[in-house]
Parts: structure tokens; C-alpha cells; sequence
């Protein structure tokens, strides 16, 4: 129970933080990105010490990169020069989309999706966070942002893709290094690079279909 509290706490704070940080100016959405893209490749570059790196930073900086952008990218037809919605957006869907995913697997996963690389991932708890995370956009561009609701839909359905996608990939280099987390900067999560696992295949991928689909 105590490790479950650290771990709720913590979680909160660190999303408390990311909200803040993203929502509350332009200067504050970069300095926040730009303090959690040091932390991880400083992360990643510890794991793959003594290993090639290219693909493993490139993994990190594109989406790093292009997430500096996604302010720019209008959610309505607002005048706004910066838009922080859909970043908002991408951050809801991708924790309901691993709260719902991690529970589901907890009471009901039993055919894992690839064990080899990460044990507790099953298609049982992706189906279970892939339902909730529809549910999650359709009440937040409800009630919440005014987005559209086809944009919204299509990010909720690439979404659960290219999380998995993001924390397999990840699972792969922790497996290469023999190390369960990161880091231990994030009680009962591990890292920064184990709370943004997420997001690094879903920026580019959601930068791409926001701008050209």
C-alpha cells in the first residue's frame, strides 16, 4: 500500500508539473520540454554506455524537437499565437491510455503483446486503455477543450499505437542495459525517460497527421 501512495503521489506531481509547465505560458511550455529532453537523453546516454547511440538519440531528439511546434498548431480558429491544447490533449489521452492500460493488465492480462521485451504488457490492457482513452477525448473536447472532435477521434485512435510503440522501444534499451528503470528520479516510476516513453513515437507521429493529414 505504501509503495502504491509513493507511487499515486509522485505520479501526481509529476503530471501537476507537466500541466503547469505546458499550459501556463510559451516560455514555460519550452523550458519545460527542453529540462525533460536533457534529463532523458542524460538517461539514454547512461543506458547505452559503452553501445551505439545514433538510433537511441534520434529516438529522443526528433520528438523533442518537434514538440516545440506543437503550440503553433491552431486547435480552433482562435488568433492566439500560442495554442497549448492539443499538447494538453496528447498528455490526457496518453495517461488515461496507460492508467486504464496498466489496470486492465493488472486484472485481466493474460496473452501478452511481446514478452521478450516488456512482460507486462498484454493486449488485454491495451484493449482496456484503448476504450478509455475514446472516452477521455470525447469528454475533454466536450467539456473541457474546444477541439475538433474529428481531430480529437483521430489522435485517440493513433494514440494507444504509438505509446505502446514508445515504451516497447524504450524496454528494449532498459533490456540491453539490465536495468528495470531509467533512473530514480521519479519515486515508483523510475526516470523521466520512463514517465516520457510514451510520447516519443506519439509526437511524431500525431506532429504528422495534425499538420499534413
Amino acid at each position: 500500500m505504501n509503495e502504491i501512495l509513493k507511487r499515486a503521489l509522485s505520479g501526481l506531481f509529476y503530471m501537476l508539473i507537466m500541466w503547469f509547465g505546458t499550459s501556463f505560458s510559451e516560455l514555460s511550455f519550452h523550458i519545460l520540454f527542453i529540462v525533460l529532453g536533457i534529463a532523458s537523453i542524460y538517461e539514454m546516454w547512461k543506458l547505452r554506455k559503452g553501445k551505439p547511440k545514433a538510433f537511441a538519440f534520434l529516438y529522443l531528439l526528433i520528438p523533442f524537437i518537434l514538440i516545440h511546434f506543437f503550440g503553433m498548431i491552431k486547435s480552433d480558429n482562435s488568433n492566439s499565437v500560442f495554442d497549448p491544447s492539443l499538447a494538453l490533449l496528447m498528455f490526457i489521452l496518453t495517461w488515461t491510455f496507460d492508467t486504464f492500460a496498466y489496470l486492465f493488465g493488472i486484472q485481466f492480462g493474460k496473452t501478452k503483446i511481446m514478452p521478450s521485451v516488456s512482460p507486462k504488457k498484454s493486449w488485454e490492457g491495451f484493449a482496456g486503455g484503448f476504450v478509455f482513452t475514446a472516452i477521455a477525448s470525447f469528454i475533454t473536447t466536450r467539456y473541457y477543450l474546444e477541439i475538433d472532435n474529428s481531430i480529437a477521434l483521430g489522435m485517440s485512435l493513433l494514440l494507444p499505437f504509438t505509446a505502446t510503440l514508445g515504451d516497447f522501444t524504450e524496454s528494449y534499451f532498459k533490456r540491453k542495459a539490465g536495468v528495470k528503470d531509467s533512473g530514480k528520479f521519479i519515486p515508483g516510476h523510475g526516470g523521466i525517460l520512463d514517465r516520457m516513453d510514451a510520447f516519443m513515437v506519439t509526437i511524431p507521429v500525431l506532429y504528422i497527421y495534425l499538420n499534413i493529414i
